[in-house]
C-alpha cells in the first residue's frame, strides 16, 4: 500500500521524477501538459425560471358580498354626499351653543371668583385706610348714651365704618363705603347716599352684592329675627336686631322667640310706633324699582314723622334671587344697644356667632 499523499507512481506531487521526464499526461507544479484539453467547468443545477405571481384583483368578493368596503381599497368608496342645508344648518348651530356654553362659563368663573379676588384687595385697601386714619385722627368718646347719634364726615367711595354680623362667623367683617355705585360695590357694602347715619332716627341703608365682587351679603337670606348686626364707627358701636319676619308678627308677643334674651328690645314696630310702620318687616322681597323700602320710614315716602316718633332703623338690600338682579331681598333691622368706643371693649353681642 502507498503511502498516504504518495501517487501510485511514487513521485510525490509537484516533483519532477529523478530521470528528469515526467510520467506522459502528468502535470507539473500544477500544470497540465501541452496538448491536454482544459478540465472542463464543473456542471451547475439549471435554476428554474421565476414565475410572477399574477395580481389578484381585490374585488373578487364582489359577487359574494354586497356590503365589500373591507376588502376593497380606500380610492374605490364612492365619495360621499355632499351635507345638506339643513344638515350644515344644525352643525353650525351646534358649534354656535358650543362656542356660547364655554363663553358663560368663562363669565360665570371670571364674576364669581376673579372679581371676588379683585373686590378682596379693594376691601383691605380700604379696610386699610380707614384704621389709618382713625389711628391718626383720635377723637375723644363721648360719654355713654342712649340716644347716641354719629355725625360723620362721609366721602364718597371712602370707608367710614365696619360692619359685622357674628351668626356669620368671626371673619365675617366689611368696611362700608359711602355710594353704591358698581365702582363703590366693587369695594364692599355700600351707604346710600341721603340716608341716616349710623345711630341717627331714620334708616340707616346699605346696599352689597350677593354673587361676586367680594359677595358680602351672599347669605343675607339666612338671617333670622332678632340676629344682631354690629356697626362700628370711629367713636362708637351701634347694635341693631332683625324685626320680627312677617309671618311671626301677629303672635310675636305670645311666641318663645320673643322671650329669649337676644330679643330684648325687638317687637313688631306696628305694636311699638303705630301702623304707619305696618309694613316694615325683618325681611321681604320687591322689585328693583321700590326704592320706598330705604325711606326713613319704609313704603312711606313723604311721611311727616317726628324725629322722635321715628325708629332708628338699618336695612340692607341685595340682589334676588342669586344669579339674578330681577328682585331684590330686604332685611330691615332696629338698633337696641350703643356703646362708646374704649381700648380693649368688644359688644358682648360680638360672641353670638
Amino acid at each position: 500500500m502507498p503511502l498516504t499523499g504518495t501517487p501510485p507512481n511514487g513521485v510525490p506531487r509537484g516533483h519532477t521524477p529523478p530521470n528528469g521526464t515526467p510520467p506522459r499526461g502528468v502535470p507539473v507544479n500544477g500544470v497540465p501538459p501541452r496538448g491536454m484539453p482544459p478540465r472542463p467547468p464543473r456542471p451547475r443545477p439549471v435554476e428554474p425560471p421565476t414565475e410572477v405571481i399574477p395580481r389578484v384583483e381585490d374585488d373578487y368578493d364582489d359577487e359574494y358580498y354586497d356590503d365589500d368596503d373591507y376588502y376593497d381599497d380606500e380610492d374605490e368608496k364612492p365619495a360621499p354626499p355632499p351635507d345638506s342645508l339643513a344638515r350644515k344648518t344644525v352643525r353650525g348651530v351646534g358649534e354656535a351653543l358650543i362656542t356660547l356654553g364655554l363663553v358663560v362659563l368663562l363669565f360665570v368663573v371670571y364674576e364669581v371668583y376673579v372679581t371676588d379676588l379683585l373686590s378682596a384687595a379693594k376691601q383691605d385697601e380700604a379696610t386699610a385706610a380707614l384704621d389709618a386714619e382713625w389711628n391718626s385722627n383720635v377723637v375723644e368718646a363721648p360719654p355713654a348714651d342712649p340716644n347716641r347719634q354719629s355725625k360723620l364726615n362721609l366721602i364718597e367711595g371712602k370707608a367710614f365704618a365696619k360692619m359685622y354680623i357674628p351668626v356669620f362667623g368671626n371673619d365675617w367683617k366689611f368696611s362700608v363705603v359711602e355710594g353704591t355705585t358698581d365702582k363703590h360695590l366693587e369695594i364692599g357694602p355700600g351707604h346710600y347716599v341721603d340716608t341716616a347715619q349710623p345711630g341717627e332716627a331714620g334708616n340707616f341703608a346699605i346696599a352689597g352684592h350677593r354673587v361676586g365682587k367680594g359677595a358680602p351679603f351672599n347669605d343675607l337670606d339666612l338671617l333670622q329675627s332678632c340676629d344682631a348686626i354690629v356697626v362700628q364707627t370711629q367713636t362708637d358701636w351701634f347694635v341693631y336686631r332683625v324685626l320680627p319676619m312677617r309671618n311671626e308678627v301677629a303672635g310675636w308677643a305670645n311666641s318663645a322667640r320673643s322671650k329669649e334674651a337676644a330679643c330684648a328690645g325687638v317687637a313688631p314696630l306696628q305694636t311699638t310706633l303705630g301702623d304707619v310702620y305696618a309694613k316694615t318687616v325683618g325681611q321681604e322681597i320687591v322689585t328693583p324699582s321700590q326704592g320706598e323700602v330705604i325711606a326713613p320710614i319704609p313704603h312711606q315716602v313723604g311721611a311727616t314723622v317726628p324725629a322722635d316718633k321715628q325708629a332708628r332703623l338699618l336695612t340692607l338690600t341685595t340682589c334676588h334671587p342669586r344669579f339674578s338682579d330681577k328682585q331684590r331681598l330686604i332685611v330691615h333691622a332696629i338698633e337696641t344697644k350703643s356703646y362708646p368706643v374704649a381700648d380693649g371693649f368688644v359688644p358682648p353681642e360680638m360672641t353670638e356667632g
